[in-house]
């Protein structure tokens, strides 16, 4: 009771639901309540900053730049991992960390155009709704604060936009013999030769290989290219 008392029932929430899975016991510890009012906190904070600009337009998703293309796809890979993580597995633990991961996004987003704003809109729209379930309180004042109408416990969960997945382009991670080289971006439709040339050409692994004769390229699709030489 001295813990709601001093953050409230909301952090006390978020705390036990993020420390410990429901299947699991829970070893209390104070400064992770601490820890959890600094996040909530934060999660004000940036609404509180954007609200008190005034509310954005519609976000026009047809004319988004490289950079607003990157936050909006971190807004949709939270709601897809946290729609799993608690719609299917229960685990509340994972989807706060979901909401941690894309509150590092939207803190850094840009906010110098309406879109930029439009788009900071729907990232904090999303957090307050993957949170309401944990944090039901500060959920609706944020909702609230967004403009947006009747409680948040009677709006619906946010949908993915699978079209804020695709990725027009890819970076992947180089590694030589296994050891960390480098990276390189290549277009998302490219294909395994294309990436492998492209790691060839990376002037890391040209500076790491030479000498040496490449016996084999292993390609993992979508995260890395390991070259082995001798």
């Amino acid at each position: 009771q001295a813990m709601i008392d001093q953050y409230g029932a909301d952090t006390c929430r978020l705390f036990m639901m993020f420390a410990s899975p429901p299947d699991m016991s829970l070893e209390w510890s104070d400064s992770g309540v601490e820890g959890a009012s600094r996040f909530l906190r934060r999660v004000w904070r940036l609404a509180h900053s954007h609200v008190s600009a005034g509310l954005p337009g519609i976000l026009d998703i047809s004319s988004l730049s490289d950079a607003q293309k990157a936050v909006r796809r971190a807004i949709h890979l939270a709601i897809r991992q946290a729609s799993v993580d608690v719609g299917q597995h229960h685990k509340f633990n994972t989807a706060i960390a979901q909401v941690m991961t894309l509150m590092n996004v939207l803190e850094k987003a840009a906010t110098a155009s309406d879109q930029d704003r439009a788009l900071l809109q729907e990232g904090l729209e999303t957090v307050a709704l993957l949170l309401a379930p944990i944090t039901p309180h500060i959920s609706h004042e944020l909702w609230q604060q967004l403009g947006k109408a009747g409680a948040i416990i009677d709006a619906a969960w946010p949908a993915v936009d699978e079209t804020a997945l695709v990725q027009d382009s890819l970076t992947l991670v180089v590694q030589v013999n296994g050891k960390l080289r480098g990276q390189i971006e290549v277009p998302a439709s490219a294909s395994r030769e294309e990436v492998e040339a492209s790691a060839r050409a990376n002037e890391n692994v040209v500076r790491f290989t030479e000498g040496l004769t490449i016996r084999k390229v292993i390609v993992v699709p979508g995260k890395l290219v390991n070259i082995v030489a001798n």
